[in-house]
């Protein structure tokens, strides 16, 4: 492989994590390793433990066909090494020339019916991730006119590992507080209350229904160009500075966000918490 600067590197380390908040550019990241590598194409591959079978979860460029049929028709133990990978050591590259010669690899009949109609010679594979219900694999594959998977790639996929790793953990954490925060939404919205969220400035960032229903009918709080504006005039700037000082501490706001009277002269009586 070409020899990679700690710039490169750190680079490709960036966007790793930059996948988390943005799944679309994992074709990219797989790329610019693909590249690094000099393979053919590499994926990103995530099994059931209770399963013999991967699904690709990203892939670089490589014909979807083929990729289809290695998923739907090969398992474990139907891939060269695969299996070697599974139960191996997390962060460990498993090159399949280093488990077998060359001539038993050629043997196979995933060689001879998938890979060599395709000119690919071997891959390497990296367990970046294995739960008490997952396992995460990394796998570059090469073409058959590239010399075998060196020891300096298998330490380029291992520095990865981790990463890629650490990616899967947070991205975790993040779909639970997605689920969490999409819970808690849907109990908002059922509330006959109207209810607001807003940041510090007053930027309206969620209203329930009955939130938006009281902005249709202007009042008694209205929604101005995303900010959140008490029809009362007398009290628009008292909400505004309570709900600055409960972006703060509760300490700060003190008894300012309770009962504030937001109705205009002639409406009847309404109140606002913040």
């Amino acid at each position: 492989m070409v020899r990679l600067s700690s710039e490169a590197l750190s680079s490709i380390i960036g966007d790793i994590y930059d996948c988390v908040l943005n799944p679309e550019g994992w074709p990219d990241v797989l790329t610019r390793i693909t590249k690094a590598v000099d393979a053919a194409y590499t994926t990103i591959a995530l099994a059931s433990t209770a399963d013999n079978h991967g699904r690709f979860a990203a892939q670089s460029p490589w014909d979807p066909v083929q990729m289809r049929a290695l998923q739907e028709d090969y398992d474990f133990d139907a891939i060269p090494g695969l299996k070697a990978a599974v139960v191996g050591d997390i962060d460990t590259p498993v090159a399949t020339l280093s488990h077998m010669s060359e001539a038993e690899l050629q043997q196979t009949p995933f060689f001879q019916n998938w890979a060599k109609p395709q000119g690919l010679r071997e891959a390497c594979i990296t367990k970046f991730v294995h739960t008490a219900d997952r396992i995460g694999l990394m796998g570059c594959t090469t073409r058959a006119s590239r010399g075998i998977i060196s020891v300096e790639d298998q330490r380029f996929l291992a520095l990865l590992s981790p990463h890629l790793r650490r990616a899967s953990l947070i991205g975790d954490l993040l779909d639970q507080a997605r689920v969490t925060a999409s819970l808690y939404r849907e109990a908002v919205d059922y509330l006959a209350v109207p209810i607001v969220f807003t940041g510090a400035n007053g930027a309206i960032l969620h209203a329930n229904a009955a939130a938006d229903q009281m902005f249709s009918v202007q009042g008694p709080i209205l929604s101005r160009k995303g900010l959140i504006q008490a029809q009362n005039p007398m009290v628009a700037r008292a909400l505004l500075e309570a709900i600055a000082s409960a972006a703060g501490t509760d300490a700060a706001l003190g008894s300012r966000g309770i009962g504030l009277p937001i109705s205009g002269p002639g409406q009847p009586p309404a109140v606002a918490y913040v």
